[in-house]
């Protein structure tokens, strides 16, 4: 990908983000905060498990 395809895909998607209205952002920010993904909670739990035996 090159640089001009590169700044013209960052444009687009900032041009999207500000296109929707300020309650849509909102509605999205708090799915986004509210969907945890399960599998990275447990690189968390590994190393604290690992500790505990040692």
């Amino acid at each position: 990908m090159s640089v001009n395809d590169y700044v013209k895909f960052l444009t687009q998607t900032v041009v999207q983000h500000y296109n929707k209205s300020p309650q849509e952002r909102k509605t999205i920010r708090k799915q986004r905060k509210t969907r945890k993904e399960p599998f990275l909670s447990v690189f968390g739990k590994i190393p604290y498990a690992v500790g505990r035996l040692l």
